[in-house]
């Protein structure tokens, strides 16, 4: 494989200095292929808009400008509270170009956790939609150091356009002159396997990323991408190619319309693509039910979770015969750390799963060190001899590299906790359980903080779950830990295939328990239980979150927490209060106070309890109680925030 020379290997370059040299070198190359709002062409596909590198160059420019005027400079810590698209991209470049620092978080991690994520950075600017201005201001603590607001989206986009036309008047900037150690964005982690740590990227790991990703899949040949994760359209146009930016929700990318991707796809001959694998699979299905060919793609990546192989025969039977595909792993303070390409993930490494061997990552991404070390809940300062386990041995994963994150802002516990000091090298802690077998390839067998700690020894999820995942009718499974500390039960949470009744769960629940009897690491999985939908991560739509589904396992095999007396007595108010609603043809309406209690008591019942229903469908989300809508919809108005506050406030997590 040739690697693309659209990087240079200086490494004090700077990614906004390399998109503006790609710039002058091809100003008329198309940069970036976005929907023109919500309009539709005349056969009901959705309307694209293309901008050229010149063009987007000087709106980058103008849009630095704009964000200077407003004091977003070099150094400020800046909100970025934008949807995903072609907005946030060119604001991105914008803040790159003037050195200002994005501080990005997943909305999805939940409100309060966000918030409290912008506090503890004490942003000192916000970029945000109107709707984020409005969160601004009903909720200032988390805000109290911004000293400069901008405000763009909009349902016509003017607010950005007017921010780009008052740069535009401006003297022109040149990029900020940037060092590889400078600080150039922090992102948080998900949280969804642990509290979100916001990692710091400098800028000469921003590069060592888009440059790592470069040389691990890109030929000269793929010039064109399909962008579903903001920052990989950063590094392709950081790499001088066209971004195409579908129409979908990127916040919700497992919901995204397979034919408009595929469409997408056709249409603008894009022949590389990165997406989680919620994205690619129904892509996949898609493309082999409606039989209609993608001949331009011959690259996708996928990353966020791991791939199986199912999806990956699946991916491969609808691509063209030449076309590659990659599973990656990585994570936030380090991308890419490995891959594997499906040709060898469906050669040896596919019996790995079923086997209990984990899933296999494939061996390490150029520029990058990776090892094992013995697995513990220490922090580890400095490198010993002995630390690392020898091949073969399951370990904690740690990885070193130009595309690490040295270290997260201002959190001196979890740098504790997941760096190690190697002389002049820093090993990060991924978090992650496998082994490295004796061709260097990486197998994951679970996350070190969902391990589930019996009397006999430790389970780890993915090792395991693999054995069951093999059932024809399983569609995944899930292993959680109930009970005391250091003393879990195991429990098997299974999700059904599509099509699956459930009235063919006991036969389904034998033949998991007799593939569980034939391996020594799953004898000890007694309990099995179906569950609907297994909660996710909101990034990628693809982690299971192991620790709701826990709380949910604990209290069906307990029978739940039965509520107290002071509970009781609670949810009587609002009976009481429909109780008295439904008397209204027995009040005597000539009486002042009981009409004007009436009402008021109308307002409550129904009024306010309706209000509640969005937390309560939340809250019942977060705990994966896998109810439905509808029955919590009506439990909420008939009790209002009685019987679900307390729960959410007692939802029970954890694997250890």
């Amino acid at each position: 494989m040739t690697p693309a020379p659209s990087l240079p290997r200086e490494q004090h370059a700077s990614p906004a200095r390399l998109f503006a040299d790609h710039a002058a070198r091809t100003p008329d190359t198309a940069a970036l292929v976005h929907p023109d709002a919500d309009r539709t062409e005349p056969d009901g596909r959705a309307a694209y808009t293309t901008v050229g590198y010149a063009e987007l160059a000087a709106t980058v420019a103008a849009c630095a400008a704009g964000l200077e005027a407003h004091g977003i400079r070099r150094g400020t810590r800046t909100a970025l509270l934008v949807p995903p698209g072609g907005d946030l991209l060119t604001l991105v470049l914008a803040m790159l170009h003037v050195g200002a620092v994005p501080v990005v978080v997943d909305p999805g991690m939940g409100l309060e956790r966000m918030l409290d994520c912008l506090r503890r950075v004490r942003v000192e600017a916000f970029i945000g939609v109107p709707k984020a201005q409005v969160l601004r201001r009903l909720r200032p603590r988390a805000f109290a150091g911004v000293r400069s607001s901008v405000t763009v989206g909009g349902p016509d986009g003017t607010a950005l356009r007017r921010l780009i036309a008052a740069g535009a008047g401006r003297p022109p900037l040149a990029p900020a002159p940037t060092g590889p150690d400078d600080l150039a964005l922090i992102g948080y982690t998900t949280g969804s396997t642990g509290p979100a740590k916001p990692v710091e990227v400098t800028a000469g790991m921003l590069l060592a990323m888009a440059r790592g990703s470069e040389e691990a899949h890109f030929t000269d040949a793929e010039r064109t991408t399909l962008v579903t994760m903001p920052l990989m359209g950063v590094f392709d146009l950081v790499a001088g190619r066209t971004v195409v930016v579908p129409r979908m929700d990127m916040a919700r990318v497992g919901a995204a319309d397979p034919a408009s991707l595929a469409d997408a796809v056709r249409r603008f001959g894009v022949d590389a693509m990165f997406a989680s694998p919620a994205l690619l699979a129904p892509l996949a299905a898609h493309l082999a039910a409606t039989g209609a060919p993608v001949p331009s793609l011959r690259l996708v990546i996928s990353g966020g979770a791991p791939v199986s192989p199912a999806l990956l025969a699946g991916l491969r039977a609808v691509l063209p015969g030449e076309a590659r595909v990659f599973s990656t792993y990585g994570a936030t303070e380090a991308l890419p750390m490995a891959l594997l390409e499906s040709r060898e993930a469906l050669a040896d490494a596919a019996d790995g799963p079923a086997a209990g061997l984990g899933v296999c990552l494939g061996r390490p991404a150029p520029g990058m060190a990776v090892r094992t070390v013995a697995i513990g809940d220490d922090p580890l300062p400095r490198w010993t001899p002995g630390l690392a386990v020898p091949p073969g041995e399951m370990g904690e994963i740690v990885v070193s590299g130009r595309a690490v994150s040295p270290r997260y802002f201002r959190a001196e516990r979890a740098d504790a906790d997941h760096k190690i000091q190697d002389g002049d090298t820093r090993w990060h802690r991924t978090g992650d359980v496998g082994w490295i077998d004796e061709q260097g390839r990486i197998w994951f067998c679970g996350r070190k903080s969902q391990r589930v700690r019996t009397p006999e020894g430790d389970l780890h999820t993915v090792r395991c779950e693999g054995v069951f995942n093999a059932h024809p009718r399983v569609r995944r499974t899930a292993l959680v830990g109930v009970g005391p500390r250091g003393r879990r039960r195991p429990v098997l949470c299974v999700e059904l295939a599509p099509g699956t009744g459930r009235e063919q769960w006991p036969r389904i629940e034998e033949e998991l328990r007799a593939l569980g009897a034939d391996h020594p690491m799953t004898k000890p999985v007694a309990d099995f239980l179906v569950h609907p939908a297994f909660p996710v991560d909101v990034r990628h739509n693809a982690k299971i979150r192991r620790e709701l589904l826990a709380g949910w396992a604990e209290d069906r095999l307990t029978g739940g927490r039965r509520p107290s007396a002071a509970d009781l007595a609670l949810r009587a108010v609002p009976l009481a209060g429909w109780a008295y609603l439904a008397a209204w043809p027995l009040l005597p309406w000539e009486h002042p106070v009981l009409t004007a209690l009436w009402w008021v008591d109308a307002f409550l019942s129904v009024v306010v309890h309706a209000a509640q229903i969005p937390a309560a469908l939340r809250a019942e989300q977060e705990r994966a109680t896998a109810r439905r809508p509808s029955a919590t919809a009506a439990l909420t108005m008939l009790f209002g925030a009685t019987w679900w506050r307390r729960a959410r406030g007692g939802a029970k997590g954890g694997a250890s």
